[in-house]
């Protein structure tokens, strides 16, 4: 096997001196554009590759971002973790998944980067820190955070605006007519996490429709899975004044419901409309296709490894945390009538 080309062979090959041939592959300005122009034909007849690893070492770094979030058999998760990976190998960096499981004591060892130096810094999506916990974090680690903002302060955050996306999946509902609309997964109290916000949210559509609010139809669980939806959907049927609609606060609830209702024998959408939250890819392959709403989830994983690969980069460069807020659409199928 031939060894693979160095930098020296570039510059032997195109007749410079090997201090050249990295300003070109850095990118320096110095450089005139014909020896420029004989150092790139070099690297592409050599098929010489920078060794990325090696100078992200000499400048301190692995190379190496971790992204930890709650559950990977959560098909969000799973399908945003795909996106992450892409992101960061476009940027010549390699992805470490951590599962937290939600567990608050695991998010805080991934805010402070595990007390090692494996990973240059944290993607981090959180369902247990306390307000409190972002103050502890050792500024050096750069770090962006995926969902809700446990507080405000100056860590990076990259998520979609909940409150109007409920809002805008209970505005289709009621648009549709249906007037009793369950939340599964919802809280009427608590901290501001994404169940309190997205049941904000179905308030606002309500409150703007002059429809009361029914507390009664918010459905706390236990967890975001297929059983808990399957549960929820089971138990709000056999009530006496049974809902129209269920908003379910993610796919796999909203799936679980579906199978539910089926086995119940409740038609979908003629008896009930059901929509979820996601969009993750069996939510069109479904029978009855689901209605959700869909984050741009690309759009999320490219702005967190932005985020933090320019934090990475720029360690000099203080300032305050960067909110972006991604963008959403209800994508309706055959669950509410599409």
């Amino acid at each position: 096997m031939a060894a693979r080309p160095r930098i020296k062979d570039v510059a032997e090959y195109a007749g410079v001196s090997p201090k050249t041939v990295s300003n070109v592959i850095n990118d320096y300005e110095h450089v005139s554009e014909r020896t420029r122009t004989a150092v790139r034909e070099a690297i592409d007849a050599l098929g010489y590759r920078v060794n990325i690893a090696g100078r992200q070492l000499r400048q301190g770094r692995t190379g190496m971002i971790t992204l930890a979030v709650p559950e990977l058999d959560v098909a969000y998760f799973s399908e945003l973790a795909k996106h992450v990976m892409a992101e960061a190998d476009r940027l010549g960096r390699t992805v470490l998944l951590h599962q937290t499981g939600g567990e608050r004591a695991r998010e805080l060892a991934a805010l402070h980067g595990f007390d090692t130096q494996f990973s240059d810094g944290v993607i981090l999506s959180p369902l247990s820190l306390l307000p409190r916990d972002l103050a502890t974090r050792d500024r050096r680690l750069p770090v962006v955070l995926l969902g809700e903002r446990p507080a405000e302060g100056d860590t990076d955050h990259v998520g979609i605006d909940n409150v109007r996306a409920a809002r805008d999946a209970t505005a289709h509902l009621l648009a549709r007519g249906r007037r009793r609309i369950a939340v599964i997964g919802g809280a009427v109290r608590g901290r501001q996490g994404t169940d309190r916000l997205r049941t904000d949210g179905h308030r606002q559509a309500l409150r703007d429709a002059a429809v009361p609010f029914d507390p009664d139809l918010v459905v706390p669980v236990r967890a975001f899975h297929w059983r808990d939806g399957a549960q929820a959907a089971t138990e709000l049927i056999r009530r006496e004044s049974p809902p129209d609609a269920l908003l379910c606060l993610n796919d796999h609830m909203a799936l679980g419901a579906l199978r539910a209702l089926h086995e119940a024998g409740r038609s979908v959408p003629g008896d009930l409309d059901v929509v979820g939250f996601d969009d993750i890819e069996a939510a069109r392959f479904s029978v009855p296709s689901l209605t959700t709403v869909a984050p741009d989830k690309p759009r999320i994983a490219r702005a967190a490894v932005d985020l933090l690969v320019h934090r990475i980069d720029t360690p000099d460069e203080p300032g305050p945390g960067r909110d972006e807020v991604i963008g959403h659409r209800v994508i309706v199928r055959e669950s509410s009538g599409g």
